[in-house]
């Protein structure tokens, strides 16, 4: 049994977590944080963890923190690097779902959040925790950098082309969709039901934060350098991804069997069969990333359907498969669920 924290419990992230965490059989949890909502049972917050989790929210304490075993940030940005150095230098493992330790560039990341990063020192350090890449990195971090949804379904569909050098790097595309939960659980005038619902728009067609996360995975893999153009969409729905990713093919392969025997042994990549569209519903709920693989009228284009719900696979659920391989759990404990249909 491990002793958890979460700072940052009211967000759909934080509440995510904590619906996954109560279910974990090796998981005590005893501190989550809010510094709006301190002192509110967890359960009046949120009604579907009654009779689930007991605890109620509090002010942010590191002295309490460091007495976890792991502590989760479900936070904005920029909020995680102000307390994880002090985590770190007393052995408290930390698992951040925020951007603020997934770009190994400090300057990169200024780039795209426009202020300093004031734990520069740590991004070396941090393993990005895509399983299906770091596996055996993140058994021993200290420090884990969740992927964020955009990336992890987009990185998934490319990786098993690039890594054999069946595309060409240079000319990647992402068309990719995602639920409003996605922009998190603040109020914006965006995310209205009468702003959001029964339409459909393209954001950030000029850069968006997530690029340079994905272009750093994917540079990764591949054996010369890649040019993503990425396009974000948001559609008029809670919950999902769907990323359709388009490259330019340079051989001749069964791209079929090429994507089964890369995931064969991944327990949260699906592989769908040939021919198939992957339905955003299939995966709600679940931690799971259901792929599709085509190549239409035999062209050299090939085109990868990817699809996972933002909030598990995409955040919180990854985020527990990371800390099932980091202390030693079976991969799949306590996440391993059926995706909610209808």
């Amino acid at each position: 049994m491990i002793k958890v924290g979460i700072v940052g419990g009211t967000g759909y992230t934080g509440v995510e977590l904590l619906r996954l965490l109560s279910q974990h059989p090796e998981v005590s949890l005893q501190v989550i944080t809010s510094r709006s909502e301190s002192g509110m049972l967890v359960s009046e917050l949120f009604p579907n963890l009654r009779g689930h989790v007991d605890l109620a929210f509090s002010e942010p304490d590191v002295d309490l923190l460091a007495t976890c075993d792991v502590v989760f940030f479900a936070t904005p940005h920029t909020v995680a690097m102000a307390l994880v150095p002090e985590l770190i230098a007393r052995n408290t493992r930390v698992i951040d779902l925020s951007a603020d330790f997934r770009l190994k560039d400090a300057q990169l990341w200024e780039q795209w959040y426009n202020m300093p990063h004031t734990a520069p020192e740590l991004l070396e350090q941090a393993i990005y925790g895509l399983p299906e890449v770091n596996r055996e990195q993140i058994k021993s971090a200290q420090l884990v950098a969740a992927p964020g949804c955009y990336p992890t379904a987009t990185q998934l569909g490319f990786l098993p082309l690039l890594e054999n050098n069946i595309i060409d790097p240079q000319h990647l595309i992402a068309d990719a969709k995602s639920g409003v939960s996605g922009a998190g659980r603040k109020a914006s005038v965006g995310a209205l039901l009468a702003e959001s619902s029964e339409s459909m728009k393209a954001y950030a067609v000029a850069g968006h934060r997530h690029l340079p996360e994905i272009e750093q995975g994917l540079n990764l893999a591949s054996s010369s350098p890649v040019k993503l153009t990425f396009v974000p969409h948001l559609t008029p729905m809670i919950r999902g991804i769907h990323a359709t990713l388009y490259g330019r093919l340079n051989k001749n392969i069964d791209l079929q069997s090429l994507f089964e025997q890369r995931y064969a042994n991944e327990p949260f990549v699906d592989v769908m069969p040939a021919g198939s569209h992957p339905e955003t519903r299939s995966v709600r709920g679940a931690n799971v990333c259901r792929i599709a693989v085509h190549q239409p009228q035999n062209s050299d284009t090939v085109v990868v359907l990817s699809v996972i719900d933002n909030l598990v696979k995409g955040a919180s659920g990854q985020a527990i498969q990371n800390m099932n391989i980091m202390f030693g759990f079976e991969e799949t404990l306590a996440i391993n669920t059926v995706a909610l249909l209808p």
